[in-house]
């Protein structure tokens, strides 16, 4: 992490808003509260001042590019931010709260926030195009982990919380939880999120059956025989990233609260698809993630909640 201990923006408040404001407004500065352009705003200056303020001429409004990001109403300063960012880039298996509360020097309490909304910030939100296509693979599986609140452990799965995660190979994964694994669950998150013309690997399960329709392709493998690879039928790739993830959430963040783990599942997916395979380096991943703090505000009452 050679970047973050010596680039000037993580150090000098100036420079990480400069840094910020080139990513999110490339064009020059908008005002976001009317959409006033960068000819009809002015940035104020003078000693009294605080860095980064501008004001709108039409609305006659002062904001900084904080507004509308995931910035917004912190109090911590932005290098911190940054570097924050950083790191949950770079690290494979995450950073914990813990870690950062005491690498940044901040409160705890300001450490899980930070976190949470640095996950935010890397759902992608919206509608995705359709993974896969015309001579691509995408590998469905499920895994569980982890304690459901409330619920007596037992012999099964029913106690734990269940993860739907396609994988495309070469290409993207998009993870989900869902209360069951089921065909009711399983199989429409499947049909919106791979397109038709993909070919389809996955295990023996019985809720994986209705795949046979609908797709270029489907073959299985059958791991209750100890069939793991048949040429080039297989759930590795998938297998490969649930290796990852369970790393992460038994090694670094060893508990996750139910209704955060949308959040953590963004986190892995964000990483997976940003990975260095894909020629993406730590620095490209951390601008990605820049980039995707815009119009994810969280507020701490909401991140607690939802």
């Amino acid at each position: 992490m050679t970047d973050v201990l010596s680039h000037k923006r993580f150090h000098d408040e100036q420079a990480a808003y400069d840094w910020v404001e080139a990513h999110l407004w490339p064009e020059g500065p908008v005002c976001p509260k009317c959409g006033g352009k960068h000819d009809r705003v002015t940035k104020l200056q003078g000693k009294s001042t605080r860095i980064g303020v501008y004001k709108c001429k039409d609305c006659r409004k002062p904001f900084t590019v904080k507004v509308g990001t995931i910035f917004e109403d912190s109090h911590i300063p932005l290098r911190m931010w940054l570097q924050a960012i950083a790191l949950l880039a770079a690290s494979k298996k995450g950073i914990s709260s813990n870690q950062l509360h005491r690498m940044l020097g901040i409160t705890l309490k300001s450490a899980w926030f930070m976190s949470h909304r640095i996950r935010e910030a890397m759902r992608s939100g919206g509608l995705a195009p359709p993974m896969g296509g015309s001579g691509s693979v995408v590998e469905v599986d499920e895994t569980f982990f982890g304690n459901k609140k409330g619920m007596p452990i037992r012999r099964g799965l029913s106690h734990k919380h269940a993860v739907l995660t396609l994988v495309e190979r070469g290409g993207e994964a998009r993870s989900f939880h869902i209360e069951k694994a089921n065909i009711a669950n399983v199989v429409p998150i499947a049909r919106a999120n791979i397109d038709k013309e993909t070919k389809i690997v996955t295990d023996t399960a019985s809720y994986y059956g209705p795949f046979e329709v609908g797709f270029a392709g489907y073959d299985t493998v059958n791991h209750g025989i100890a069939e793991y690879v048949r040429g080039e039928i297989h759930t590795n790739t998938v297998e490969s990233y649930f290796s990852v993830f369970k790393r992460g959430m038994k090694g670094t963040y060893q508990h996750c609260n139910e209704k955060h783990l949308h959040r953590y599942l963004a986190e892995f997916d964000f990483r997976y698809n940003a990975r260095i395979a894909l020629g993406v380096n730590d620095q490209q991943r951390a601008d990605q993630l820049l980039n995707g703090a815009k119009g994810k505000r969280l507020t701490y009452r909401a991140a607690g909640s939802a």
